[in-house]
């Protein structure tokens, strides 16, 4: 019978152990309570954030460095026709590297120019035009736009209050069921996290294959963007009247 209770007690030490690695470290006070709570805001995006990949290939660096640049000054006159200066956008990063083949035995074969473009735009009405006409000239491998909330701080904010909302009823429950009732704040903390959804880029060239641009309307047409969740834990310490 020895053995399973100091098992049950090495569970409870490892129990204690971890909870304590998740919440700040309190010393409790007479007449106190210590409670947690989980608190969320949704809000509507601010930011659309759309990133463009481009990559060119040719038997040397010269030819593919010019390709890529040509497809890169086809994406300066599309933000143009949209009203958008290229200025606005981003790079990102910039590389050349050789391309080899393994067999019969390695050689170089070619080179292959990377790059990538980023662009936010808070007119979300510019999307769909753009996407569509990057897509139709076929200067990008691959697009991916993705939705973030830029002035999070109010966000933040709300959450935090919903925490402690509900901190402070969890409190109140615990006061009224000992005879007691809740005092002021005496010690609080605050973690905020924001959801991260990660963005899947599909293929610019698939867009357009077998597809008349008159008569499909962009992928993003007539949806919503999907709400940003900011979420907040609150650990509060009250006095007990």
């Amino acid at each position: 019978m020895k053995v399973p209770i100091l098992i049950s007690a090495v569970v409870l030490f490892l129990a204690v152990s971890l909870m304590a690695q998740d919440h700040p470290s309190v010393t409790a006070q007479p007449n106190t309570v210590y409670v947690g709570a989980d608190g969320k805001f949704e809000a509507a995006p601010d930011t659309a954030e759309l990133q463009m990949n481009v990559s060119a290939q040719d038997d040397n660096s010269q030819n593919a460095y010019q390709r890529a640049a040509k497809n890169v000054d086809q994406i300066r006159q599309i933000l143009r026709a949209n009203g958008l200066d290229p200025k606005a956008a981003t790079v990102g990063f910039f590389s050349v590297q050789p391309v080899y083949e393994w067999k019969p035995k390695q050689r170089v074969i070619g080179y292959r120019v990377t790059t990538d473009v980023t662009l936010k735009l808070k007119d979300f009405s510019k999307i769909g035009p753009i996407t569509q006409q990057l897509a139709e000239a076929n200067v990008s491998e691959t697009q991916t736009l993705n939705y973030t909330l830029e002035n999070i701080d109010e966000a933040k904010s709300r959450a935090v209050e919903d925490a402690y909302r509900k901190a402070r009823n969890s409190a109140d429950t615990i006061a009224k069921a000992s005879g007691r009732g809740v005092g002021e704040l005496s010690y609080a903390s605050v973690d905020t996290f924001e959801n991260q959804r990660m963005p899947m880029p599909h293929m610019a060239r698939a867009m357009v294959a077998g597809a008349n641009p008159m008569a499909t309307p962009p992928p993003t047409e007539e949806f919503t963007p999907q709400n940003v969740t900011v979420t907040a834990h609150v650990n509060a310490v009250f006095t007990l009247r």
